[in-house]
């Protein structure tokens, strides 16, 4: 199949895959599975050159669940997910992603499943390649701003909420006028509240949106933009770590407060807003430490 497709074989293979080729109908990717994924238009015909396709049975529809119709993780779906807001250190970031249905197998094929079951490395790997198949948008809210939004009053919530909805709104006119047959937020709020955080924004319509926890293991779209708000919040976290001069840890536990500790002996308090989410308890566990070094 290979030297069949000679001349028309793409320059990167996907994740697990033997060779990838685009003909003028469709797009052909063959895995180390043994399985050949074709898609596009001509994909039925462009299969029957290689005898009879096994044709799949199906894909078992979910229940519905909460609020969700049945069938909807085999619907073409906006998700939307976000990383970081547990984090002492380092930025919110927020993906909406657009999954066509069709375009589900190849998901999978990837790997493509909640990202907190996935090591940074499978993330950056999986990221780079469905950067480039899925309609993304990425909203990063970087420290600084947080903690002024954060003095101001405004809740780490009502913070997501604005992120989610400007997200989607993004997606919404990258692929239009093409519209989603639904949309999916990994729940942090009620639906209400959601849409009170958002009422004074440009708001995404309520029509077929719909909110469950847990959202990335009921349609792939939450899964992919998980990824894809991790693959930038570990880029960030990088960046952040190459101007600390050290490595910077993840989480809230008693590590960042070291790192916090070390950040402050060596650039000074001042430059705590760029790095960390300063009304965490950790500053103040972090500048406890720093008494006690220099006592």
């Amino acid at each position: 199949m290979k030297s069949y497709y000679e001349g028309k074989l793409l320059d990167k293979n996907p994740p697990g895959s033997v060779f990838a080729a685009k003909t003028s109908g469709s797009m052909i990717t063959a895995y180390k599975s043994g399985k050949v994924l074709f898609q596009g238009n001509g994909s039925e015909a462009e299969a029957s050159r290689w005898g009879e396709a096994a044709v799949k049975a199906p894909a078992k529809s979910i229940t519905a669940k909460g609020n969700l119709p049945e069938g909807f993780s085999n619907w073409s779906v906006i998700g939307s997910d976000e990383v970081g807001t547990g984090d002492f250190f380092g930025p919110i970031t927020v993906v909406a992603a657009y999954v066509r249905k069709e375009d589900i197998p190849l998901l999978k094929e990837l790997g493509v499943r909640d990202s907190k079951d996935l090591n940074d490395e499978k993330i950056i790997a999986i990221a780079k390649v469905i950067k480039d198949i899925v309609p993304f948008s990425l909203m990063t809210l970087k420290n600084e701003k947080y903690n002024q939004l954060q003095k101001s009053g405004m809740s780490q919530g009502k913070m997501k909420a604005i992120l989610h909805n400007q997200a989607i709104l993004k997606v919404l006119e990258k692929i239009s006028p093409v519209k989603p047959e639904g949309i999916l937020i990994d729940q942090f709020v009620q639906e209400s509240t959601y849409f009170q955080h958002v009422k004074n924004q440009k708001a995404v319509a309520r029509e077929n949106v719909y909110f469950s926890t847990k959202a990335e293991g009921i349609h792939l779209a939450v899964a992919a933009a998980s990824i894809l708000a991790r693959y930038a919040f570990v880029q960030y976290f990088d960046k952040l770590s190459e101007s600390a001069g050290f490595k910077i840890p993840k989480g809230a536990g008693a590590q960042v407060d070291e790192a916090a500790a070390k950040l402050i002996l060596k650039k000074g308090q001042e430059v705590l807003p760029q790095y960390v989410k300063l009304h965490f308890a950790n500053t103040d566990k972090a500048m406890n430490l720093v008494n006690k070094k220099r006592g």
